[in-house]
């Protein structure tokens, strides 16, 4: 077991990530938009076709803004190697993401991905702590997307004084973050089926977590059998509110925060309820079999559709 009590948020805070590079082509964002279920009730869905083929060629497809979330994939194998940080990597949950689109993606470009701990905080038996990377296109050096990945290390807690526990953020803390779901009727439902495959499907991106694969794995883990992609349930409710309140305009998305609530089993019906609010969607995503909200969060809009 590791040895908690050694965490020194000192070293936790001034560590420097080397920069890391990310080369996709248009395969990789077909098989990302395929693998989030693109086309997976219509193989011929005018709002989503154009994610995995375009007519005047593969180069002209048009990039999902989730697809930015595998940009910072590479930064969490590196955790074991921050000086001061100790924890379990099984007991590791994926608490938080926040994405920015600064530009829209290109369906074929090599990254460039900066990296920085942007947050450690002591919450007593766990500890969080918030990856921030961005994204440059390396070859014009323009910055294309935001990421914050907030990790819930469970056991890795308890480091500080209880009465003042460490905590500390390099971004002004959002209070949206802490946004309540309305009441009210949505503005829009949208009832999507993943595959019993969808996690294999979705690993082909790059995460290949083997909780989302290994049977033996998942049940170590608690669960009855491989669990979906965090990120992948993400992805579908995104393209639910692109395809309900954006009319099928990617482009229009601006930036994105979601909170894992829960595990979402591969074959199991998602419902995405969206609350219109101005410019920004707020959204719960249920697991239909069991009544469970799994994901909520909001979408804020670079405007609204005229149709809307």
């Amino acid at each position: 077991m590791a040895d908690n009590s050694a965490c020194n948020p000192d070293l936790i805070i001034a560590h420097k990530f080397p920069d890391t590079t990310y080369a996709h082509t248009e395969r990789d964002v077909a098989v990302y938009a395929l693998g989030v279920g693109a086309c997976g009730r219509d193989a011929v869905d005018t709002d989503e076709l154009k994610y995995v083929y375009h007519e005047n060629g593969q180069q002209f497809i048009k990039v999902l803004p989730t697809f930015s979330t595998l940009f910072s994939l590479r930064g969490l194998p590196q955790l074991s190697g921050v000086p001061g940080l100790r924890f379990d990597k099984r007991l590791l949950l994926h608490g938080q993401q926040y994405i920015e689109i600064h530009k829209p993606l290109p369906s074929n470009a090599s990254i460039l991905n900066k990296t920085t701990i942007a947050g450690f905080h002591d919450k007593g038996k766990a500890a969080i702590l918030e990856l921030e990377t961005r994204s440059y296109e390396k070859e014009s050096g323009e910055l294309l997307t935001l990421n914050r990945t907030s990790v819930f290390l469970r056991g890795a807690g308890g480091f500080s004084d209880p009465s003042k526990p460490f905590t500390y953020s390099n971004y002004p803390v959002n209070p949206a973050s802490a946004m309540k779901i309305p009441k009210t009727q949505p503005s829009a439902v949208f009832e999507d089926c993943t595959q019993p495959p969808q996690a294999l499907l979705y690993r082909l991106s790059g995460d290949y977590n083997p909780l989302h694969s290994d049977p033996m794995i998942a049940k170590v883990a608690g669960f009855s059998r491989p669990i979906l992609h965090g990120l992948c349930t993400l992805g579908f409710a995104v393209r639910a509110i692109i395809k309900c309140i954006c009319r099928g305009d990617p482009d229009m998305v601006k930036s994105i925060f979601a909170r894992f609530l829960l595990h979402v089993y591969p074959g199991e019906a998602l419902i995405t309820e969206m609350w219109l609010e101005g410019l920004r969607v707020i959204y719960q995503v249920k697991a239909k079999e069991r009544n469970r909200a799994v994901l909520s969060g909001y979408v804020d809009l670079h405007r609204l559709a005229a149709s809307l």
